[in-house]
């Protein structure tokens, strides 16, 4: 469902998505609005994951950067995950994920349709980004240890 629904946004924005066998330990490509996922990928739910990463391509990166030698690509790389992380675990869902009484790591990362992985990653950038927690909404969304607080008084 959740795949399904991110290859149709992709589909809507003119970018052709196919499923090829891709050698090595590529995962996915982004290139002249194509993108390749690995065929060989076991799960829906990591197709996802790469679909998302590579729309962060799409989004953010310019030119060639398979090069990870170089700063400026390891940058644009850093950023087209920043942007998977926040469209596919925006902290609108973690807090939706607390409202529906979802109670750990891997609940959290079902209730997404992600891999665990994937998730403990993008907490990670959210860590990165905000420190240990994050006020949003009247909660504070902890990172370390994860967790979401829901206020009595929202207005303090």
């Amino acid at each position: 469902m959740h795949f399904e629904r991110l290859l149709k946004d992709a589909t809507s924005q003119g970018i052709d998505v196919n499923e090829r066998p891709l050698t090595g330990h590529i995962k996915g490509l982004y290139c002249d609005n194509v993108i390749w996922i690995n065929k060989n990928l076991s799960t829906t739910k990591e197709k996802y994951c790469v679909l998302a990463e590579e729309l962060g391509h799409y989004h953010t990166t310019v030119g060639d950067i398979l090069d990870q030698s170089k700063l400026s690509n390891r940058k644009q790389e850093q950023r087209a995950r920043s942007w998977a992380y926040e469209r596919i675990v925006p902290l609108a869902k973690i807090v939706q994920a607390h409202k529906e009484h979802i109670r750990n790591r891997f609940e959290l990362a079902e209730f997404l349709g992600i891999t665990e992985t994937f998730l403990d990653f993008a907490l990670d950038r959210y860590k990165d980004k905000y420190g240990k927690a994050v006020d949003f909404q009247g909660y504070t969304i902890c990172f370390e240890p994860l967790g979401v607080i829901e206020w009595f008084d929202k207005n303090f």
